[in-house]
């Protein structure tokens, strides 16, 4: 993903410079497939299994768009299904974007949350504002504000950074944590800090659009969430997958 946003930052700054210039900026082919084309890009960072786990659940997180340079439709995806077993849970959403600056998108839509465990169901559906976009030194960061139907207020933060060690070996820590105004007892999660991820993921890049990798993956429950669940403890898991992009 960072790669691919500093490709659009570079061909929008480009823009730019030529019509700062008095260069008519359409006369780049870049600048024009940019401002008026309509593009489509799909990136799923990680489709894993955990083996050491009972269920050996499937993991998934997807992210992809449509549009131009200034507007976009995304879709977004993340979750585990159980592969031993039953079980699964998903985070689907459905956003419109707005560029407001070359390196950050505004967006704004709905998400679903979906809870399956011993032949029940829940699910709600939450509006959701946001932004994604790289900080400075080139930390890819997602906060997002989310309220559910039920009145549920929540605040989501995602940052991940690639270290490259070589050309094609890519380290890349990630951490995932929200903080909830009120409990979804149904969903397992409680006010305050809820479930927080921290993953460290080492891929190999046979090509840019394919490569597969290893990790690590803690997650630890913190206060009411923690309650809810009955436990308190954090919990490291193993991961092996691919990382894909076209």
């Amino acid at each position: 993903m960072r790669s691919e946003m500093r490709a659009l930052a570079c061909a929008v700054l480009g823009a730019a410079s030529l019509q700062a210039q008095g260069a008519d900026p359409q006369a780049s082919p870049m600048a024009h497939d940019m401002a008026w084309g309509r593009t489509t890009f799909v990136l799923a960072e990680a489709l894993e299994i955990t083996p050491d786990a009972a269920t050996r659940p499937l993991g998934f997180d997807v992210v992809g768009w449509t549009g131009g340079a200034s507007r976009r439709l995304w879709f977004k995806a993340e979750g585990a299904a159980a592969t031993v077993g039953q079980g699964m849970h998903a985070e689907v959403q459905l956003l419109y974007g707005q560029m407001v600056s070359p390196w950050w998108d505004a967006q704004l839509g709905l998400r679903s949350d979906v809870e399956s465990t011993a032949g029940t169901t829940q699910q709600r559906v939450a509006a959701v504002i946001a932004l994604q976009g790289l900080a400075p030194g080139w930390f890819e960061v997602e906060p997002a504000l989310s309220v559910t139907s039920e009145g549920r207020v929540a605040l989501d933060f995602a940052a991940a950074y690639d270290l490259y060690f070589t050309q094609r070996l890519v380290v890349q820590p990630r951490l995932e944590t929200s903080v909830g105004t009120r409990d979804d007892v149904e969903l397992g999660i409680g006010r305050g800090v809820g479930p927080t991820t921290m993953a460290l993921r080492a891929r190999y890049e046979i090509a840019r659009e394919f490569a597969p990798f290893v990790g690590v993956v803690w997650e630890r429950r913190f206060g009411r969430t923690a309650e809810l669940v009955g436990d308190r403890g954090g919990e490291a898991a193993l991961v092996a997958g691919l990382r894909l992009w076209w």
